[in-house]
């Protein structure tokens, strides 16, 4: 599952992914430093494999990842070809969800590509390319769906769907916007339309804002613009979370204390981006490893055993399952048996988040 950081230049944008990442994307302020995308494969921050570590002495503690791309910076023009146009769309495409970074402070030493700080244009001239290539998109289907409905009527659902959304398009708003049903989205999923992708919108603050970020009045103007679209805004400081991803854990956790923070903001960027995706984890724990594995919310048991081999899956007979609470409060496995609190579920189980579980198995 990758994740796309997108941005107009100098919004921040390669920074982050270094923080995120420390994978060391050229930073520079100019626009295009980062032509080709730069990809990172980050931990995501789950406490409850700490606990874990503490209660089981593993030989190896193993988190969830998640792929980030820092994908180069965007122009107007874009989907006619303009600066790095084609190659900001074909990366875009590759992409599951997007977190898009607006640039919500003053700074005379940082150049603004557009001459001035309006974070709600900057995500217009980035959402508007994307609509406009998918506008391209759904005209080439309806063409092409319309032509087939004179063989096959089933095609009229088809057509009813990609209206919708290009009405939606032509009004200069993204595809997500729309309320569709899983049968709609199943109808349209292989067009692959770019502004379908869930969004996570990243408002760089000062360092001055982060106490009271919702005071700045470009945060609210990004959070109003969000709730159009059901998406999630997280205001952080950009620059401050690069100088605390160079720090060892427990001097990035006195640097958080004295901000007054409980968790980093790239910790809380690399968890919405999770659950962006639709993804939670569950766990097992024991002394050869505590690990977490991500799969999609909604799985069964059976799918999730496949996730650490495929030979669990086939020969599945049953998941013992104990809630991560439970167990914290039992203070062992085997109390928490004693107490009833290990369940036995069979193949049409849907696995929750923090279940810790044991698959049995025969083949």
């Amino acid at each position: 599952m990758k994740i796309g950081i997108v941005g107009l230049p100098n919004v921040g944008k390669s920074t982050m992914f270094n923080s995120i990442t420390n994978a060391g994307a050229e930073c520079a302020n100019y626009p295009f430093c980062t032509i080709e995308p730069n990809v990172g494969v980050v931990a995501v921050p789950d406490e409850r494999l700490d606990k874990l570590t503490e209660m089981y002495h593993p030989q190896k503690t193993t988190p969830a990842v998640i792929e980030f791309v820092d994908i180069a910076g965007l122009v107007k023009g874009a989907s006619k070809g303009e600066g790095l146009g084609n190659k900001f769309l074909s990366h875009i495409r590759e992409v599951d969800s997007i977190v898009e970074v607006v640039r919500c402070f003053e700074d005379p030493n940082i150049v603004h590509v557009d001459g001035s700080i309006d974070p709600i244009r900057d995500i217009e001239t980035i959402n508007l390319e994307l609509v406009f290539a998918d506008m391209e998109t759904v005209d080439k289907r309806l063409d092409r769906a319309k032509k087939n409905l004179k063989g096959d009527k089933k095609y009229q659902a088809e057509i009813d769907v990609l209206e919708k959304v290009k009405k939606v398009l032509e009004e200069g708003k993204p595809a997500r916007v729309l309320d569709l049903t899983e049968d709609e989205k199943e109808l349209i999923k292989e067009a692959f339309l770019l502004t379908m992708k869930p969004i996570l919108y990243i408002a760089n603050v000062s360092e001055n804002d982060l106490e009271n970020p919702d005071e700045n009045e470009y945060v609210k103007k990004v959070r109003d613009y969000a709730k159009i679209e059901n998406a999630e805004v997280i205001p952080l400081c950009v620059k401050l979370e690069e100088e605390l991803s160079v720090l060892d854990k427990e001097d990035k956790k006195e640097m958080l204390k004295e901000l007054g923070l409980s968790e980093s903001g790239l910790d809380k960027v690399i968890k919405a981006s999770y659950k962006l995706l639709g993804l939670m984890s569950f766990l097992t724990a024991g002394e050869p490893e505590v690990r977490a594995w991500t799969i999609k919310i909604g799985t069964k048991a059976p799918q999730a055993a496949g996730k650490i081999h495929s030979d669990i899956e086939r020969g599945f007979i049953r998941a013992e399952v104990v809630s991560f609470d439970d167990l914290i409060k039992c203070g062992s496995m085997v109390q928490a048996r004693e107490k009833g609190l290990v369940r036995s579920e069979g193949k049409d189980y849907i696995m929750q988040d923090g279940d810790i579980v044991l698959f049995r198995f025969n083949v």
